[in-house]
């Protein structure tokens, strides 16, 4: 097949490409940075120009198109210049789509946000641009990959390292861990590798339409003890109420100074939980999330700063602890 890949360069499209190379696919990667995988063409390119596909366009016909973009702009310009030429178009969206995260294993007929044109508004930019590949393309043609949680080596956020990290380093210099004392919520991560590998599935045809290409969900406990296991660390937990936590500045879920993938919020608990069983059954195959884990940690053990993207320092727990 022959496989463009708008974008390439980051951490998803790399691994999307990667991906299809080892399928055996001829795969070109258009974006603003010539860096790609091995044994993939590069087309440098900036996506705000309006003829920034006038090459990819002129180079004959295309298998699929992989889009990773948040810009609505982009995506429609895309679409209405690759749909002549392309015979499938796979869009990575996310579960941000959705209008209400209150409701746990919900589908994929969920109600959506408001479309909105201001990549900004991260959910309501991604169903501006899931409309236009879906009236673009028509839905047999075009693939809508709403990920959650991605996950696993090379996380820049930080959200799926921080953990094995942070119990490891505590281990190693004899810290305790600060955790939330709400174990029962739910979190879920997809493997960065595992989407990849579903996206390149649709590609190949055969997975029309939406779906959730989310993890398992499983308890903050049961992901705290995949942390704890994977990084062979015996450090003590200090567990800390959502009104502590908050109360002394903690952000939930990502960011600096956080606790990654907790969420106090009780209406936003479906955010790490929606139904995955269309993706499933359309083939998406997802690894032990120890195996993600393992994986993120040795990323993260090679990483100059931490935490990095997300997560606490210890400064920061050290003030959290004297301060509570």
């Amino acid at each position: 097949m022959r496989f463009l890949v708008l974008g390439g360069t980051a951490w998803l499209g790399v691994a999307v490409a990667d991906d299809a190379l080892r399928a055996g696919h001829d795969v070109t990667c258009l974006a603003r940075s010539s860096t790609v995988p091995a044994g993939a063409r590069s087309v440098v390119a900036d996506r705000d120009h309006p003829d920034a596909l006038e090459a990819v366009v002129e180079d004959g016909r295309w298998d699929a198109v992989v889009d990773v973009s948040r810009t609505p702009a982009h995506v429609r310009r895309a679409v209405r210049a690759l749909e002549p030429v392309a015979d499938r178009y796979v869009f990575v969206s996310t579960v941000s789509v959705y209008a209400s995260h209150a409701e746990r294993g919900a589908d994929e007929t969920a109600a959506l946000l408001p479309p909105s044109d201001d990549p900004a508004e991260y959910g309501a930019a991604k169903v501006a641009c899931e409309r236009a590949v879906t009236d673009g393309f028509g839905p047999e043609r075009a693939s809508i990959a709403r990920a959650g949680l991605v996950g696993g080596p090379g996380d820049h956020t930080g959200r799926s390292g921080y953990w094995p990290w942070r119990f490891a380093h505590a281990a190693a210099t004899g810290r305790s861990v600060v955790v939330p004392a709400d174990g029962d919520r739910p979190t879920a991560v997809v493997d960065v590798r595992d989407l990849a590998g579903w996206l390149v599935g649709a590609a190949e045809g055969g997975r029309p339409g939406v779906s959730n290409v989310t993890g398992d969900p499983v308890t903050l406990r049961q992901h705290l003890g995949a942390a704890r296991s994977v990084a062979g660390a015996s450090a003590p937990v200090v567990a800390l109420d959502d009104d502590t936590l908050i109360g002394h500045g903690v952000a939930p879920w990502a960011g600096a100074r956080s606790l990654p993938l907790w969420i106090p919020d009780a209406d936003h608990q479906g955010m790490n939980d929606r139904s995955n069983a269309r993706a499933v059954r359309a083939g998406l195959t997802l690894r032990p999330l120890a195996e993600t884990l393992c994986d993120a940690l040795a990323w993260e053990v090679r990483q100059p700063e931490h935490p990095h993207g997300a997560g606490l320092s210890d400064d920061d727990e050290d003030a959290l602890l004297t301060g509570r």
